[in-house]
């Protein structure tokens, strides 16, 4: 059972409430005095079958299925807890960063319950909750060296402590996981394109086709997939045979994860000596962290460079709650707490003085949340 540091005021529980994409979730977490991590409920709604026939999210579709059932998934939520709203500590929603849509319902909906219950509010940055979703179910004790890699995210962090991640690299252009759904959808794979890619990949020869690999021997610890989905699109134009389309999907799965990985560990090589005789932490999070290729690939790195290695368990890395909830009862456990003014942000970054110094994209720019 994952533990913080025996400091803590209390038992805390904490309602927890994820909207800021296509899953409405609601979760139940209670931090104990000890430092113990319990979930006493974790419950996800997904809006797959609604987004599917379009291929991806449709943002005014996902917030009006927030709208339709938060609630009810809260209520869900609560029950399936075994406590009362009086048996609150608090209460954690995601105020961003996502598709500002979806983060108003949930997050209008935590300060009501909030104002209703006088209970305290804390608008939990998403980035937050994915880099302590592996302490819900494993004792890593801060610091650690972050890979947060999802659908919209692909950055490297130091996280030093509750509210404390320092960026290290970014996405220059495209996430790990877009390119995921992007080229399983140029391969007329179905929605959601990531898993379905990994399980076209388990069949295909990784050698068959040769992609490009971006940013070798650029300094620092960037990352950058736009020239690979764009190869990946042109050579789907070609494929004709069952075959070469598995051989395309183990390929891009194969630079995705090589990609991931030698950037990471030129990460772990300034990370360690910064950290000379210090214990030395990994955690991988994030939707991507589900695939398999991604982490055989860099649990090997972690192994090779004296890391220890670490990855939630298949049900928090992509979105969900439970992961907003531990970030809230972190949060609140230390007085950290927001205004029921709080303001639903669709960008966020978690090291705000390194994106306001060295920003990844211009205003105006599509590109990574954060």
């Amino acid at each position: 059972m994952p533990h913080l540091p025996p400091d803590l005021p209390g038992d805390l529980t904490v309602l927890g409430l994820e909207t800021s994409c296509d899953e409405t979730a609601a979760s139940v977490v209670r931090l104990k005095a000890s430092g113990a991590v319990e979930v006493l409920s974790s419950v996800v709604g997904s809006q797959i079958a609604a987004h599917a026939p379009y291929g991806g999210v449709v943002p005014e579709i996902a917030a009006r299925a927030h709208v339709e059932s938060i609630d009810g998934i809260a209520a869900e939520a609560m029950r399936a807890a075994g406590v009362s709203y009086g048996d609150l500590s608090g209460v954690a929603a995601t105020a961003g960063p996502g598709l500002v849509g979806g983060v108003m319902v949930g997050l209008a909906f935590g300060k009501a319950v909030a104002l209703a219950r006088g209970l305290p509010l804390v608008a939990v940055n998403h980035l937050e909750g994915h880099a302590v979703s592996a302490r819900l179910a494993a004792d890593i004790p801060y610091p650690f060296l972050l890979l947060l890699v999802s659908g919209g995210h692909c950055q490297l962090l130091a996280v030093e402590g509750v509210g404390q991640c320092r960026r290290l690299g970014s996405t220059i252009d495209d996430a790990a996981g877009e390119a995921f759904d992007k080229i399983a959808k140029t391969l007329g794979l179905p929605y959601p394109g990531g898993p379905a890619l990994e399980k076209l990949a388990a069949t295909g020869d990784p050698a068959g086709y040769t992609l490009p690999r971006a940013l070798l021997g650029r300094e620092g610890y960037d990352f950058s997939f736009s020239g690979l989905k764009t190869a990946a699109a042109r050579l789907a134009e070609g494929v004709t045979t069952e075959t070469e389309r598995a051989n395309l999907a183990a390929a891009v799965q194969a630079a995705i994860a090589r990609q991931l990985s030698e950037r990471t560990e030129k990460a772990m090589d300034a990370y360690a000596r910064a950290r000379e005789g210090q214990p030395l932490r990994f955690v991988v999070a994030g939707g991507v962290a589900a695939n398999g290729a991604v982490r055989a690939a860099l649990t090997r790195i972690a192994t090779e460079r004296g890391f220890s290695f670490d990855a939630p368990p298949l049900a928090y890395c992509t979105d969900n709650a439970a992961m907003i909830a531990l970030a809230g009862a972190e949060r609140l456990a230390r007085g950290m707490t927001d205004r029921l003014d709080a303001p639903a942000r669709p960008r966020w970054p978690l090291d705000a003085e390194a994106a306001a110094a060295n920003p990844t994209h211009l205003a105006g720019r599509k590109g990574a949340k954060a």
